[in-house]
C-alpha cells in the first residue's frame, strides 16, 4: 500500500513538472513526497482563511514545516511566504493591491517595450542590440536602431541578449521550456526587472531564482512581483562590484558560524586555502539548485520560507520603517514566526547576512566532516566531497539539522558575547 501510494505521489508530481523524456536518466531523482497530514493541501490552505480573508499564517507555517506545499496552490502560498500580502488583510484588500501592481506592471513593460519592441510579444533575443558604447549593432533585432547616450538604457539593453543566453539553459529539462512563449514570459519579466532595478540590474543566476515563480504562476505581473519579492530576500547576494560579489558577505558569515561551532574543520578548511568558504558560492547563490532536482529545490525554499517567516515582512516592505518584532513577544505572537526566525526573535540575534540557507550549507560541512578531515587534501577534494550531495541530500533533514546548528551557533555566539 505504501509503494503504491508513493507511486501515485511521483505520478502527481511529475503531471505538473513535467521533464522532457530525453531527459530523464540526466535529472536527480526526486525524493519529495506528497504526505496526506502533512503536505498543505488545497483544501487545508482554504480552511486556513477567515470569512473575509484573514489568513491563519501560524496553522499554515506549521504545515509547510511538516510536509511543504501541494503543486496545485505552491503559487499563491509563496506569495505569503515571500511577503506580496500581509496574512492579516482581507480578500479585497488583496484583490485591490494586486490590480494595482498588475497596472504597475503595464506601465513598465509598455517603458520597455517603448525602447524594445520585442518585450510583450511572446519572442525574446540572444544576441546583442548595441555596442558598450550604446550604438546599434548592424542585422540586431528590431528595438536597436537608434543611437542611445542615457548609460542607464545602454547598460539595460546590454543586459537583454544575456538574459536571453541564460534563458535558453534555464531548466532545460522540463517540458515547460519546450514553448518558446514560456521561454519569452521567463526573458520578459528578468528584463523588466532589470530595468526597473538599475542597482542590481541583471546577473547570473536571478535566472534560476525566477524559473520556478514563471512555472508556478500564470500572470506575468504576478510572477513578476513574486520575483520582485524573492530579490528583496537575495538581492544583495547578486550585488556586483569590480573586487567582490554580495554573496561574499554570506560567505564570511559561514566561516564565523563553522569557526564557532566546529574550529578543527574550520582550521583545516583554511590550511587548504578554503577559509574564505568560497566552493560555497553556488550553493548560496542560487539556494541549492544545483544540488537538488527541480522538485525538491522548490520544496527547500518553501521550508526555508516558511522557517524564515516573519509576519511583519509585508510591512517591512511596503513602508519605509521597517515593521519590527516586540522585544517581549508572547507565545501566540511568536506562532506567527517561522521556526528559524523565532530563535532569533527569542535571542536577539540579527545578523544581516545570517539567513537559513548559510546554516545549511553549515549542515551539510558537517555531515562530510569526517570525509573533509580525512581525505580533503586540497581545494578540489573539498568540491568532489561536496558534489556528491547532488541528488542525495534529504531537504526536510537538512534544514533540520540547519535549525540544529542555528540555535547551537546562538548559544555559543551569545556566550561568546557575553564574556
Amino acid at each position: 500500500m505504501e509503494f503504491f501510494m508513493k507511486k501515485a505521489s511521483t505520478a502527481e508530481l511529475d503531471a505538473f513538472y513535467p521533464v522532457r523524456e530525453e531527459c530523464r536518466v540526466e535529472v536527480p531523482k526526486t525524493r519529495f513526497r506528497l504526505r496526506a497530514g502533512k503536505t498543505l493541501s488545497a483544501r487545508r490552505w482554504h480552511a486556513a482563511f477567515s470569512e473575509d480573508g484573514h489568513l491563519d499564517i501560524a496553522s499554515v507555517l506549521r504545515r509547510i514545516q511538516r510536509g511543504g506545499i501541494h503543486p496545485a496552490i505552491k503559487g499563491v502560498v509563496w506569495e505569503f511566504l515571500l511577503g506580496c500580502f500581509d496574512p492579516n488583510s482581507t480578500f479585497d484588500e488583496r484583490n485591490d493591491l494586486r490590480q494595482q501592481r498588475r497596472e504597475m506592471y503595464v506601465t513598465l513593460k509598455a517603458e520597455c517595450n517603448k525602447m524594445v519592441p520585442v518585450i510583450g510579444s511572446g519572442k525574446f533575443i540572444t544576441t546583442p542590440l548595441v555596442t558598450d558604447d550604446g550604438d546599434p549593432i548592424d542585422g540586431a533585432p528590431n528595438g536597436a536602431r537608434h543611437d542611445v547616450s542615457d548609460k542607464k538604457v545602454i547598460q539595460w539593453k546590454l543586459f537583454l541578449h544575456q538574459i536571453g543566453l541564460d534563458v535558453v539553459r534555464t531548466d532545460r529539462t522540463l517540458v515547460f521550456y519546450e514553448s518558446e512563449t514560456n521561454q519569452a514570459k521567463l526573458w520578459e519579466i528578468l528584463s523588466v526587472y532589470a530595468w526597473m532595478d538599475n542597482d542590481i540590474g541583471y546577473v547570473q543566476g536571478m535566472n534560476d531564482i525566477c524559473s520556478p515563480i514563471v512555472i508556478l504562476i500564470e500572470n506575468h505581473a504576478d510572477a513578476f512581483w513574486c520575483f520582485e519579492r524573492a530579490m528583496r530576500k537575495l538581492r544583495e547576494n547578486f550585488r556586483c562590484t569590480s573586487t567582490s560579489m554580495g554573496v561574499q558577505s554570506q560567505l564570511a558569515t559561514l566561516s564565523q558560524v563553522i569557526r564557532t561551532i566546529d574550529p578543527k574543520l574550520h582550521q583545516h578548511l583554511e590550511e587548504l586555502d578554503g577559509g574564505e568558504y568560497l566552493f560555497a558560492f553556488r550553493m548560496l547563490m542560487v539556494l541549492f539548485r544545483r544540488e537538488f532536482s527541480f522538485v525538491d529545490s522548490l520544496y527547500l525554499w518553501e521550508l526555508m520560507w516558511a522557517m524564515e517567516y516573519n509576519p511583519n515582512i509585508f510591512s517591512s516592505y511596503e513602508t519605509s520603517s521597517a515593521g519590527t518584532t516586540p522585544p517581549n513577544a508572547s507565545d501566540k505572537e511568536l506562532k506567527a514566526f517561522g521556526k528559524f526566525e523565532r530563535n532569533n526573535v527569542k535571542t536577539g540575534y540579527a545578523e544581516q547576512h545570517g539567513a537559513l540557507s548559510v546554516f545549511l550549507v553549515a549542515s551539510v560541512l558537517e555531515t562530510k566532516n569526517k570525509q573533509l578531515l580525512k581525505n580533503a587534501k586540497g581545494l578540489d577534494d573539498v568540491v568532489n566531497i561536496l558534489g556528491d550531495i547532488t541528488g542525495n541530500l534529504d531537504a526536510r533533514k537538512a534544514c533540520n539539522e540547519a535549525l540544529k546548528i542555528h540555535k547551537k551557533y546562538l548559544k555559543l555566539h551569545l556566550q561568546n558575547v557575553k564574556s
